[in-house]
Parts: C-alpha cells; structure tokens; sequence
C-alpha cells in the first residue's frame, strides 16, 4: 500500500483533505514559503493542485495518477508540488479558479494550475484522467508538455503569465453607481428571476441543479414588500421539490450538495456544513410566512442532523460529509427493495417502498433506489383511501427502522475541521431556529457554538479560519468576519446577552480597519496584513455561499439601526452602490446583496425592549415578534436598570418601562409608535 512506503510533508498538517495525500508518493508541500522559495531557487514551475474532502473526483484523480508511481516520478522530477485545501485557502481557490475559467471557459474540482515560481498561472484545468479519454489528455501528457514548454519555451509562458495576471487584477472591479438606491432594483430583479425560473420542477435553469438559497430569501423578502402571489409560488415550489427530491436526506435530514438533474432526484451525495445553514434558514422563513408545517420539519429535521452528526464537544460544526463510503458514491444512502423489505412486515414496506419511489429496477445504479416521494403525504393518502395520520405513523415509524440499520453500515468520510465562516453561517441558522420555533435547546447550541468560535478561533480580537484538534491557524478572511458578525448578532435577539453584541461590533470595527478599500469602496477579501498574492481580490458574487460583501453589509445596517454609528451605515450603502448596476441584471449571482438592499430600502422595524429578559413577558413580546415573518428589523432588550445595554444600544437609551411593566417600543425612521406593554398592543404596532 502506498500509506506504508511513502509520506510527505502534508503529514504535519491538520486539514483531512490534505491529510489524506499525505502517503501519496507525491512529494508535496502545503501552501508556504518552504515551497515558493525551493521553486524560486531551482527555477522550477510550481503544480498548484486545489480541492476539498467531501470532493468525488478529487478522490478519484488522487486514486488514479497522485497514488500512481509514474506519475508522481514525473510531477517530482518537473515541479514543485502544492496541495491545497481549497476550504482552508480560499483566497488562493478564488484567485486560480478565476485564471482557469479564463483558459479554459469553465471551473471546478479537483483544479490543476501550473504556475511561475513567482506565482503566475500560465496553465491550468480541473480534472485530468491518468491516460487519455473522453476527449481529456491523460494526465502524464499534460505534465511532460508543460515541462517542456517550461523548459523551451519560457518566453511564450512569460507573455501567457502576464496577460492573464493582468487580467486576474482587473476582475471584480465594480465601480460606484451614482443612480439613486431604488425599488426599481429590486422589481428588475425579480422580474428577470422570474423569467428563469423552472416552473415545472422549480430552481432556476436545468441540471445540474443547486439549492438557491440566496435567491429565495430575496424572493421572500420580494414578496413581503409587494404581497407577490408569483413570488410565493416560486418559493413554495422549490422548497417543496427539494424537500420531496432525493437531494434530501429522508432518513436522517440534511440536504446534499447539488442534484445531478433538474427534478431534484439524484444528488451528488456531499453533504456540505454552509448548504445545511442556509437551507435551514430559508425553510424557517419560509414556515414563519405560511405556516406550512412541512417546511418546519424541514428546518428542525436539518439541524437534528447538525447537532447528531456534525457537532464536535467543543460546540464546534465540522465542515462536511463526503458523497463516497466504501469506494462507491452514495453507498451509505440507497436501498434495494428487497432490503426494505427485509427490515420492515409486509404491509408497511410496501407502503414505504411506494411512497418513497424504491422499485424493483431501482431508480439509480445497480439497482439501488434513492429515497424521494413524488407525491406528498397527503397526495399520497387520498390517492390511496387510507387514513393521513395512520399513514404518517407508518412512515415515520418505518423511517426509523430503516435509519436504525443504516446507521450500522459504513459512513461516509467527515472533514472534521472547523471553519469560521461556516460555523458563523450555522450559528444564525440555530440563533433564528431558536426565536422562531420558541426552542431552548437551539439557543443553547448557538451559546456553545459562539464560545467556541470566541475562544478557539480569536486570538489578539482578530478571527482565525480554521481549528481542528486543539489547533487554530490561518488569517480569517471577509466571509469569516461578516459571516461570524452575523451569526452573533442573531445570537445576540436570540439571548440578549451584551457580551455577544459586544463581541459582534468588536469584529465589525476590526473588519472595517483590516478589509475596507477606502478608495473605491467594498471589502477586499483579505485583510491588509496577509500574505501579500498576485492580486488583492474582492467578492461580490454569490457562489456556493453569500459573498463577504453582502453578508458585511446587512450586518453593518443592523450596526447602524442599534447604535446610529454612522460609519456602519456608510460601508455598507458603498457596497449597495458598487453592485447597484450589476443587481438588476444577473439577480442569482446577487441573492444576498438583494436582500441588503431591500433591508436599506425599507423602513426597517427597530423594536427595543425593556424590561428582564429572561421574564415570561418579555418572551412572549419575543414569540409575537417572531410569529410573523418580518426579515427587515432589529430587536434588542434589557433590564431596566441595565445602563451597560443601554450605553453599547443607542436604540435602549432613554427608553423607560411603563408603569412598571416590561414595555415593547416599536420605531421606524427616527419615530416611535406608542409603547407596548402587552402582546395584543404589540401586535399591532408590528402591523402598523
């Protein structure tokens, strides 16, 4: 075996991705100065390859030319080799994925990217087979061709290098717009969503098929500020045909990356820690506006998941779960007919084998089954005579039964790092779980998140990106900021606890004085400190996660609205103009940064509470506040005599309790409705 006759210097690392190269014969460097200065030295070019563990083809092309002694002869004689763990080092996956797209139209991973000994990209692709096939040059071609352009041709890649550095310099240069910040915005947006929208199956475009998160929460604003029923109809589509598809995981929650199709059925079967924050959010939304139960069960089945199988003791969230166990994707997740069967009497397979589409033939590979239902529980019911909650208790019992027995089988992968950013995007899914469902139990997770994230990942009040067994390192970058940001102001609604506020505007002032680009505007996505790299990038576009940007200027808005710091309020309308002409056009890649600028445009609810927090009162002001769906607000509380709140919140000062009783003030732009000292007078003022 490879693992006993070779080890390499990703040995000492802590990412899994790169632990698990370690015992390639490879000999590779992680990302850092050992490297770059022996590719200086030897003029060698460097063999930049990027991915990430829960990646299938990343695995493969390790199994095929990284374990392969040939192979690995030649990248050692040619380059010098770099693995990176692309979720560890975004900036430099942001950087060269953007210079592979440019040679050669299209991304993804595992990426390959050859590049000068001064960091220059002259070459580049994503996967490479080990001999030639399906239209792709083996792998071992590549790597003798470009050593030998390297070798002969060194002015051709002189000239390549610089005009495709030139051109990295200038992407994601938006400048300001100086047309006002209008809702006409917003109603381009939607109107060119809607033109792609999947009417059929819902999401947007074909296959494959990503959740769209960002761009519901923009819907959902959309159609609380103009009553859409299209926008509603759009939401509630998605939401169901992802729900009901094999994307999700029936048995023990939690949505998959990505479906391979445009109807939801066949995933690519990684299950991904910031997928599983953003959906949770978007099913809560969805269920505070229609009170579709379903979409609750959605939500709590998704965090039931997080806290079961990807929570560490610490009260940190691991990062992912691969879509391969025992060398065949979606292995731990599909069943034959004859294995439900076997687990469950007669009458109630049949009942789960129809209802959850596992056939005979099998709806995916070998004649394995992937759990979806065409129909809904209550579809299902009427089209077959038979009682709804009886059929619910089979089906939740048999669910059971079945996850009982798959949880004996061998589970995929986990890559148990930790990384800011996407345990700040879980943080605000269990900080809004924990106010919109009334669950404790949720609001004692995020504590025990945030004191991690506060203790593990914070060293001289800058954010670290990631810890993994006692060990934290690496510079946090924008989305860890503004993404931790955010996660603690919801903590902060969700406790009342001045420390997390605290902490929240701490990291926001540190984000501005580290990331701000006081020239054009916008948020670099480095901090000014870091490793200097061939271009200072700036993220703006919506990918698999929001981007800094527009993740950075919501939080500041909330900022502005708690404490009318005017410097918060500034940042953030730079952002809002920056994208302003770009918005309109090309909304999916905007999603967030559209409901920024919603929460700009609105007369965004502040509601201030007094009186103690923890008092029956003031938790039912918390629950009627919650009851609805009302995404553009702030809401803070203390105890009357807490001056420490009321000096930090500029929106508690002065704010006195009514006769004594715990008192709800509801304003919006610089004016207040009358004061609220029960639930019913509350609820109007949160209609007015």
């Amino acid at each position: 075996m490879a693992s006993e006759l070779h080890t390499n210097r990703l040995i000492d690392e802590t990412s899994p991705y790169l632990l698990q190269h370690a015992h390639n014969p490879v000999d590779w460097y992680p990302w850092g100065p050992e490297a770059l200065e022996r590719s200086r030295a030897e003029n060698k070019p460097i063999l930049l390859s990027i991915g990430y563990s829960a990646c299938h083809w990343c695995h493969v092309m390790e199994h095929e030319s990284f374990e392969n002694e040939e192979i690995a002869r030649l990248m050692n004689e040619n380059f010098v080799c770099i693995k990176v763990d692309r979720e560890e080092r975004p900036d430099l996956d942001s950087i060269y994925m953007n210079a592979v797209q440019m040679m050669t139209g299209h991304g993804g991973w595992p990426m390959t990217v050859f590049l000068t000994p001064d960091l220059r990209p002259f070459y580049g692709g994503t996967y490479y087979p080990p001999a030639d096939r399906h239209g792709l040059p083996g792998f071992p071609k590549v790597l003798t061709a470009i050593a030998g352009s390297y070798k002969n041709r060194s002015a051709d890649i002189d000239t390549s290098a610089t005009a495709i550095t030139a051109e990295l310099k200038n992407i994601n240069r938006f400048a300001s717009s100086a047309e006002m910040l209008t809702t006409d915005v917003l109603n381009q947006a939607f109107s060119a969503l809607a033109g792609n929208f999947d009417r059929v199956n819902g999401g947007f475009a074909g296959a494959p098929k990503f959740p769209p998160s960002m761009t519901l929460m923009f819907l959902l604003h959309h159609h609380k500020r103009t009553n859409s029923p299209e926008a509603l109809e759009m939401i509630e589509l998605t939401l169901d045909k992802m729900a009901r598809g094999g994307m999700y995981d029936h048995l023990g929650g939690g949505f998959a990356r990505y479906s391979v199709d445009a109807r939801w059925q066949v995933p690519h079967f990684e299950k991904m820690l910031y997928d599983n924050a953003l959906l949770a959010r978007v099913y809560l939304y969805a269920y505070q506006r229609t009170k579709n139960q379903a979409y609750r069960r959605v939500a709590e089945e998704v965090l039931e998941y997080i806290v079961r199988d990807m929570t560490d003791r610490t009260g940190a969230f691991y990062s992912s779960e691969d879509a391969d166990s025992e060398g065949e994707e979606g292995k731990f997740y599909v069943w034959t007919r004859a294995e439900v069967m076997s687990i469950l009497c007669d009458k109630d397979g049949a009942i789960f084998c129809e209802f959850f589409n596992v056939t005979e033939p099998g709806n995916f590979e070998h004649g394995t089954s992937i759990l979806n239902t065409p129909l809904s529980l209550e579809e299902f019911a009427e089209q077959k005579g038979v009682n709804l909650d009886e059929l619910r208790r089979t089906i939740n019992t048999s669910k059971q039964q079945l996850f009982n027995v798959r949880q004996a089988r061998v589970r995929p992968g986990r890559d148990d790092k930790s990384l800011a950013a996407w345990n700040g995007l879980m943080l605000t899914a269990f900080a809004e779980a924990a106010n919109i469902l009334s669950r404790d139990d949720y609001r004692e997770i995020a504590v025990r998140n945030a004191e991690f994230t506060l203790k593990y990942l914070t060293r001289d009040r800058r954010l670290l990106r990631t810890y993994k067994g006692g060990q934290s390192k690496l510079n946090g970058y924008l989305e860890d900021y503004a993404y931790v940001i955010e996660g603690l102001l919801a903590l902060y609604e969700a406790t009342f606890e001045l420390r997390f506020f605290n902490q929240a505007r701490a990291l926001a002032d540190m984000m501005i004085a580290q990331f701000w680009d006081e020239a054009d505007g916008g948020f670099y996505f480095t901090s000014a400190d870091h490793e200097e790299l061939i271009t200072r990038t700036k993220d703006y576009f919506d990918n698999a996660v929001p981007s800094g940007n527009s993740v950075a200027a919501q939080a500041l808005l909330k900022l502005f609205l708690l404490t009318q710091e005017q410097e918060y309020q500034r940042c953030a309308v730079a952002i809002l103009r920056s994208v302003r002409q770009a918005v309109a056009k090309y909304p999916s890649a905007f999603g967030y940064a559209l409901c920024g600028l919603d929460f700009y445009l609105s007369e965004a609810k502040e509601i201030a509470i007094v009186g103690l927090p923890d008092s029956h009162e003031v938790r039912l002001f918390v629950e009627e506040i919650y009851s609805r769906y009302l995404p553009n607000k702030v809401v803070a509380a203390r105890a009357a005599e807490d001056e420490a709140s009321a000096q930090a919140i500029r929106l508690l000062a002065a704010r006195p309790m009514v006769e004594g009783k715990a008192t709800a003030y509801v304003c919006r732009n610089y004016a207040c409705l009358a004061p609220a000292t029960t639930v019913e007078e509350l609820a109007t003022r949160l209609e007015e």
